[in-house]
């Protein structure tokens, strides 16, 4: 039997069968579209809580039909009030609609390596590549990889190999959850050569490192952290004359220069400034999926594009759809988030919190101040508005449907708008309802 055998008389007898409960209408169509795994579970769990005693017996189909996830995916779609565009926990960059339809046209056969003129084997991601090239026009060639880190990889493992990668004491940064550029550059049998101070790095200290034996020399953009004081870097302009490859790894994805954020470095300029290869991050102010990119001089591209790694750090279909769709497509939710007017955001907020306060809610209208997130712009203060709800209300709205994540500050909930988009003002308002019942 699938339920627990219970004294006669125990209501919890009228429990139904799960067989019997999976031929219910619902749950069967449910079945279907979920897998049946997935819909058995939700009627497992329902039945559990009429076990307990928190439902009614006769409520199990109800409760398990309600239960349903939306796919059969574990991940949930979360509502990000947290005022940080670029949340890594979240994803970072969401996707714009140009993208999420060229995902789902993507999920289905596609040329993706198949000329259809042809019907010979084609170049993968050419497409894509030429988008690149196109919005980048001082790179001679694209690749693209699966996420930043395997970019920087696959040049330090194509060009450096057993030899020296040269690097600035005071670039040798942590990018997150405990990796570090240093033991990430060691794990592909490259040398650091480690130049400067902390603080300070001059030209010449890399001129005097520079042998025989030198495979590049790498800049890395500290995007996660500021250093102020008694400073000094060498400009990637001051290095291209040393007779080896210079790489800069600008970290953000910005493909040119963004005048709200006059200090994050992009592939333009770096490459316009000498740099011979550029590695970024394709999920973070690109506004697109997870990937890295390598852009830069024909040669070095082909030479990182035809090494044994490139095939175990390639994409699939549908990251070089979203991708393609991002550089051709409309502005990307991140765009539009990071130039929102603060007067229309505030806007925003007195609008949401005067129709949740005449339907009983707790709500306020505050100013609020927003951040770029995923590891990029540092110290850049984004002027934003917020919705100020009591602070219980944060963790039932991470458990809500839809799940929203806001911050808590002196007590309240903040529910930031510069990272909401404005079509989800009112599923954020109905989640704010349900969570303060």
């Amino acid at each position: 039997m699938d339920h627990e055998t219970v004294p006669a008389g125990d209501g919890r007898r009228r429990i139904a069968r799960t067989d019997v409960l999976l031929r219910d209408p619902r749950l069967a169509q449910a079945a279907g579209r979920l897998g049946r795994g997935v819909v058995k579970a939700a009627v497992v769990a329902a039945q559990r809580r009429a076990r307990a005693g928190e439902i009614a017996p006769d409520a199990v189909a109800d409760a398990a039909v309600e239960a349903l996830p939306a796919t059969a995916s574990g991940l949930r779609p979360v509502i990000n009030a947290t005022g940080v565009l670029l949340h890594t926990n979240l994803g970072r960059a969401p996707l714009s609609d140009a993208a999420r339809e060229a995902v789902a046209a993507a999920s289905r056969a596609t040329d993706v390596e198949l000329d259809l003129e042809t019907g010979r084997r084609a170049r993968r991601g050419r497409s894509v590549l030429a988008a690149l090239v196109e919005r980048v026009p001082q790179a001679e060639a694209a690749h693209v990889v699966n996420n930043g880190a395997a970019a920087l990889v696959l040049a330090a493992t194509a060009l450096a190999g057993d030899r020296e990668i040269v690097i600035s004491r005071g670039e040798m940064v942590e990018i997150g959850d405990g990796f570090r550029i240093p033991e990430l550059l060691a794990a592909t049998g490259a040398r650091l050569r480690e130049v400067g101070t902390t603080n300070r790095t001059a030209p010449d200290d890399y001129a005097a490192a520079v042998g025989e034996e030198t495979g590049f020399i790498l800049k890395v953009h500290p995007s996660n952290f500021r250093m102020t004081g008694f400073t000094r870097g060498a400009d990637v302009a001051e290095l291209t004359g040393l007779g080896v490859p210079v790489v800069a790894d600008i970290g953000s994805g910005l493909l040119a220069p963004e005048p709200l954020l006059p200090d994050e470095p992009d592939a333009a300029s770096m490459l316009k400034a000498g740099a011979h290869l550029v590695t970024a991050s394709g999920d973070k102010l690109l506004g697109g999926p997870q990937c890295g990119l390598v852009l830069g001089r024909d040669d070095l591209v082909r030479r990182l594009a035809r090494h044994p790694l490139a095939r175990a750090l390639r994409v699939g279909k549908l990251t070089l759809a979203a991708l393609e769709a991002t550089l051709r497509g409309p502005r990307t939710p991140t765009d539009e988030a990071l130039h929102a007017d603060a007067a229309a955001l505030r806007e925003r907020a007195g609008r949401l919190a005067a129709r949740l306060r005449d339907e009983g809610v707790d709500a306020m209208a505050v100013e609020s101040e927003a951040a770029v997130g995923g590891g990029g712009a540092p110290g850049v203060v984004l002027p934003s508005a917020a919705v100020s709800v009591p602070g219980g209300c944060a963790a039932r709205l991470r458990r809500g449907t839809p799940a929203v994540m806001g911050r808590v500050e002196d007590g309240r909930c903040l529910l930031d708008l510069r990272s909401v988009p404005p079509g989800q003002d009112g599923e954020l308002a109905g989640a704010v309802r349900a969570a303060a019942r």
